[in-house]
């Protein structure tokens, strides 16, 4: 039943402009009603419900009242997001992975790690690793409104490039929880990872969404995600109540992937995520919490508190919020950024590590 109703939605794609402008919702609601199939899912019922009302500042209230209530698993809306190109109207079923009892309890969060079940063809990108309330067309996250990252994406994409990055950059000793685990063990870490970093990006003294905003310039955000993944690998190597075995996985794969990966898919024009990743390399290796040895990189022992320092660091400047205007605040940012990235000031982009460059086209990535 659900291939046919995949199969309607994908049919009714091709029929579509590659930008559906709010004076063509009513004729869009038109033919989701023309689809049996499609009309008795009670997702597309409350988008259509949405839609035949919406105006520009509003909220998809049904749809995401359904997304959110989680009674039958289904996604369906009309999505917009520039760093997923190929969202337009979707519709994806998942599969709930259950958080462990202990970190959901200590760390509470609207996160849902998930694998897909069934999707449309916008959803068939291997890019689009998650999904946020702001993809909708209504482009608003509230609060209670749900996140979802796809984990079986996560643990191809761990397979794909991370594990090559382990294996050709990292000195042998490195990662032994993580370097041949089963994808499981990995599917576990994943959810670990986004559980802690959304729970992060909602705490601090310039949490998001609320200064989403004054973080939404590339070397910000680089910056913010590199905070909240910093915060969660300190959660997991210091948090006592956590369990122990899966807490040191979810540290090393979350600085696996912040170290690594995100490191070379930012070339050669790094990404947000590649500029974050180049702080945390070139901090690391300042200040000894990492070395060179023969070309790999040697996890030395005082990293754990290397990681504590720069994320005081951060914290310092954005404790400053309270006292001094945000511009000067997104400044002290942006400073520390700069301090810690290959940033060309005459054509303001910043330029990727030679290090991971060099790995990258060896590993042909």
């Amino acid at each position: 039943m659900m291939d046919l109703v995949i199969a309607d939605v994908d049919q009714l794609r091709t029929t579509l402009p590659d930008r559906i402008e709010p004076d063509h919702y009513e004729d869009l609601a038109g033919r989701l009603m023309g689809s049996r199939r499609l009309r008795e899912q009670p997702v597309v019922a409350a988008f259509i419900d949405d839609i035949r009302t919406f105006r520009e500042g509003s909220r998809l209230t049904a749809t995401k009242a359904h997304i959110n209530s989680r009674r039958d698993n289904h996604i369906f809306s009309l999505f917009r997001a520039s760093y997923f190109p190929t969202l337009s109207l979707d519709y994806l079923t998942y599969e709930p992975i259950a958080a462990a009892r202990d970190l959901a309890g200590r760390y509470p969060s609207n996160t849902m790690a998930v694998n897909v079940a069934a999707r449309s063809a916008g959803f068939a990108d291997r890019a689009v690793v998650a999904l946020f309330p702001e993809n909708h067309v209504d482009g608003r996250q509230d609060p209670g409104d749900l996140i979802f990252y796809f984990i079986d994406r996560f643990v191809e994409r761990h397979n794909r490039i991370t594990r090559k990055m382990i294996d050709t950059v990292m000195t042998p000793a490195s990662f032994p929880h993580i370097r041949d685990a089963p994808d499981s063990l990995i599917e576990q870490a994943s959810s670990w990872w986004v559980h802690l970093h959304e729970y992060h990006h909602q705490h601090g003294d310039m949490p998001i969404p609320a200064f989403l905003g004054a973080k939404s310039a590339k070397s910000r955000a680089g910056l913010e995600e590199l905070r909240v993944d910093t915060a969660s690998m300190l959660a997991c190597l210091n948090d006592g109540d956590l369990p122990g075995g899966q807490a040191r996985a979810a540290f090393e794969y979350i600085l696996a992937e912040r170290l690594l990966r995100y490191a070379v898919e930012g070339i050669p024009r790094p990404t947000y995520d590649a500029v974050g990743s180049q702080v945390l390399f070139t901090y690391l290796l300042r200040h000894d919490g990492i070395a060179l040895v023969d070309g790999l990189i040697h996890l030395r022992p005082q990293l754990p508190a290397v990681l504590a320092g720069l994320l005081r660091e951060i914290e310092e400047i954005e404790l400053r919020v309270h006292d001094e205007p945000l511009e000067k605040v997104q400044d002290r940012l942006t400073d520390l950024v700069h301090a810690y990235t290959l940033y060309d000031r005459a054509t303001r982009r910043f330029l990727p590590s030679p290090y991971f460059a060099d790995a990258g086209k060896r590993l042909g990535l």
